[in-house]
């Protein structure tokens, strides 16, 4: 069975998550003690206790989503009674550092560490209020790309994730943003919805951020996954760490192509895609650009069985 891990980023966060795997397999709860560890404070009483302004935190959102992927990735080992051997991997942006971990390219409590660092270095990355994103639904890459030039001035405008054929987010200087987006929204053939963000990810004010994050790869240690990768940046697979960290860099700073690494998946002859985290996202998403190979979100214990026949060929 050739199937695709695959792992959300921000936005999927919610207060409580997980905690139905803490409860119920051993294997999750010792991947929140050890991401606890790994930070020097208790990140699992925030993601089961804290608000929803807390995990909004993106220093605290981004450790806390990978927790809980790799927390749903060992309950769903514990279900299957024995350890996944994917075809491939990838993550939607801060998701692609949990790929890295589930596929033992770096550490549990590297990967913690090095989410939180991420997180914090981009809510520093921009003062509040400079930068801004859009989501943009219903208009193509290429007409998206169009309005973004045209509203620029000279500024800064882009698209930071292209998530399917019609949902493209942008991502930039406040005034460009909010330039593209009204004249986006004039035309009246696509919906424009303002995120709540801490800062613009995924364009070019964040390259600084890059810098920094590529010094600290070189402080944790790496070794070959246990499959490819198919990174954000060029939607590739990718097994070499060399390789890995390029890419990591590149997508701080870079649109993450999501449509087109699902393509890549496909061409390479995946059968099917399982997300671990909380959410359903990137299923949603997998649905609008595959005609034929389905996903299956594994967020807590009772979305395991489904996933677990598809992987013993039931489904």
């Amino acid at each position: 069975m050739k199937y695709s891990l695959i792992f959300p980023g921000q936005g999927a966060q919610r207060p409580g998550m997980g905690k139905d795997l803490y409860n119920k397999f051993e294997a999750s709860r010792s991947v929140f003690e050890e991401s606890d560890e790994a930070l020097g404070f208790k990140l699992s009483d925030i993601i089961f206790e804290g608000t929803k302004e807390d995990l909004m935190k993106t220093a605290i959102t981004q450790p806390a989503i990978l927790t809980v992927s790799i927390a749903a990735l060992r309950g769903f080992e514990s279900a299957y009674g024995k350890k996944l051997e994917p075809f491939l991997a990838a993550g939607h942006s801060l998701g692609e550092y949990t790929a890295l971990v589930a596929t033992g390219a770096i550490s549990l409590s590297d990967g913690a560490r090095l989410v939180h660092l991420r997180g914090t270095l981009m809510q520093e990355a921009v003062p509040a209020g400079v930068g801004a994103m859009s989501a943009i639904v219903g208009m193509n890459v290429e007409e998206v790309v169009a309005f973004c030039k045209e509203a620029a001035q000279g500024e800064i405008c882009e698209a930071a994730n292209i998530n399917s054929q019609e949902q493209i987010v942008i991502s930039g200087h406040k005034g460009p943003v909010d330039r593209a987006s009204a004249a986006i929204g004039l035309t009246g053939r696509a919906k424009v919805v303002p995120l709540r963000v801490s800062a613009p990810f995924h364009c070019e004010l964040l390259r600084p951020v890059g810098a920094k994050l590529r010094d600290e790869f070189e402080n944790i240690t790496w070794t070959s996954p246990s499959c490819p990768i198919v990174t954000n940046a060029a939607a590739k697979a990718v097994q070499d760490v060399g390789t890995l960290k390029e890419a990591l860099y590149m997508q701080t700073f870079s649109p993450v192509l999501w449509m087109q690494s699902v393509l890549e998946m496909e061409r390479k002859g995946t059968e099917g895609y399982i997300e671990l985290g909380t959410g359903s996202v990137l299923s949603g998403l997998i649905r609008k650009i595959s005609k034929s190979k389905r996903p299956y979100p594994v967020t807590g214990p009772e979305d395991l069985e489904v996933a677990l026949e598809f992987l013993r060929g039931g489904v």
